[in-house]
Order: structure tokens, then sequence, then C-alpha cells
């Protein structure tokens, strides 16, 4: 068993959206792992960040991202900050990645600045900024299929994703080979 896809990107990439869309383009559901956390968790991201810390928040990251990997056959949306966990990137290796691509600006545009994100809570455009480069490698290492989001809408992202999985097996979940210019 083995998702369809896993979506990654940064804040403000549309991974639960297209994540969405994607799942029902290919007659699956999607699963969110920000949405796991903070059911585990008994409550919203924030509060875990404000209550329990950024590392009890990673710790459960991690535990839900692995679940969802094992157990789940449709899309996989993970949160932002999910690949940096050098277990997630070991777990993420032979599934088809889908890395959403977004500018500093369209990212700002669609979070907005008065985020209830709690990694972007003093200067979202300077901690937006400063995410998109620290994750940006990491981003493209991992992802198989890469997509440009800025100034697109849902389905014609979707559609090119679909292209992609279909290029690389069927959308099987198969690993699949670096899209450069998908």
């Amino acid at each position: 068993m083995r998702p369809k896809a896993v979506i990654i990107g940064p804040p403000g990439s549309g991974k639960t959206t297209i994540g969405g869309a994607l799942a029902e383009r290919l007659g699956v559901a999607l699963r969110d792992t920000d949405a796991d956390v903070e059911r585990a968790a008994g409550k919203p991201i924030g509060e875990i960040f404000i209550d329990d810390g950024e590392e009890r928040f990673r710790e459960l990251e991690r535990a839900a991202v692995a679940a969802a990997l094992d157990e789940h056959e449709g899309v996989v949306a993970l949160g932002g900050g999910a690949i940096l966990a050098a277990e997630t990137q070991s777990r993420l290796g032979g599934h088809t990645v889908v890395y959403l691509r977004v500018g500093l600006s369209e990212a700002i545009k669609r979070v907005g600045l008065a985020s209830a994100r709690p990694l972007l809570a003093l200067n979202p455009r300077s901690q937006m900024r400063k995410l998109l480069e620290e994750r940006l490698p990491i981003y493209e290492r991992l992802g198989t299929v890469s997509v440009d989001t800025d100034g697109r809408e849902p389905a014609e992202i979707v559609d090119e994703i679909v292209k992609a999985l279909e290029a690389a097996g069927g959308g099987s979940g198969e690993p699949s080979s670096r899209e450069e210019e998908a």
C-alpha cells in the first residue's frame, strides 16, 4: 500500500487545495498530515506550538507522516516543514513526491501578512523568505515531479500533475523520474 502522490511545498504553495483537487481527479481520498497532527493533539497547530513547543509539534508531525505513508493509498499532503526531518526525507524515498513551487510574493499573498501560522508570526515576509531559502534545496531534492503554482488555477496545476503521473506509470504511486519541466 502506498500513496498515489505525496504533495510537498512551502506555506502558500497550495498543498491542501491542490492535494484535494488531485485526489478528487484520481478518485481517491486526500490525507492531510497537518489535520492528522491536530486530531492527535486535540488542538490547532498554533496552540501546539504555544502550549507544547515546536519540538513536540515536529514529533507529532513525524508520526503523522509515517502513518500516512504506510496506511494511505490516496494523495497525502504534508505540512510545509515536514520535510525538515531526516526520518521523513528517508521515508519519502521511492514515493512519487510532487513539489509545488511558489514564489515569495505569491506565497505571501496566499498566506497573508496577518498569518496565524506560528513560524510566520513575527515578521511574515522576512520569515517566509527565510523558510523558502532554508527549505528550497530539500524540496527540490525530494520532488520527483515539480510544478510551478504562481499565477495558475488549481485545475491547470492538477492537469499538469496528472500528466506527469501518467508519464511515470499511471499515477500508480510507483517512483517516477525527475520531471525537469513538469
